[in-house]
């Protein structure tokens, strides 16, 4: 079976270190050793390495050498078709324009063909609106249908592998 996948945004891999959140950071490192195991392939974008290194130390050495820890694939997330995407998500009002890295994590994955993009963002990326949001643009563009989860919605019961 063909693994899926999967757009990881920032949220996700922060959340390998998050102290103040124990449930989130349990569940994204059971997620993060899926990964490392191979089961699904993973898809990254320069958005989500400008964010990593906005991140202040130790924290960005420890973040950056953990992606170092996963096979990956790097995605251009400045082009003119991911902006020009991202652009409708703003035009519709599905997210504002001071969320507009947001809409570039969305519209990188979509333009990747990715089966999902997993994210800790509750606000601007895993909300019903831009959920119902990205399935209205995905069908008026023609693209793939693509599912938004957190990482404890995607890992599941560990017991079921």
């Amino acid at each position: 079976m063909k693994n899926a996948k999967i757009y990881l945004d920032t949220s996700v891999i922060s959340h390998l270190d998050a102290q103040d959140t124990p449930e989130k950071m349990a569940d994204t490192k059971l997620l993060w050793e899926q990964i490392r195991k191979g089961k699904y392939d993973v898809v990254l974008s320069e958005v989500v390495f400008a964010e990593l290194y906005d991140c202040h130390e130790p924290k960005r050495s420890f973040l950056t050498a953990s992606v170092q820890q996963i096979q990956y694939e790097r995605i251009d997330s400045n082009n003119s078709d991911v902006v020009a995407l991202a652009n409708k998500f703003v035009d519709m009002g599905i997210l504002g324009a001071t969320s507009f890295d947001d809409c570039r994590h969305i519209s990188t994955a979509i333009l990747a063909g990715c089966d999902m993009i997993v994210s800790w963002n509750f606000k601007h990326i895993v909300n019903p609106k831009t959920i119902k949001g990205t399935k209205v643009i995905t069908i008026m563009e023609g693209y793939k249908d693509i599912l938004i989860c957190s990482p404890a919605m995607l890992i599941g019961d560990v017991n079921d592998e």
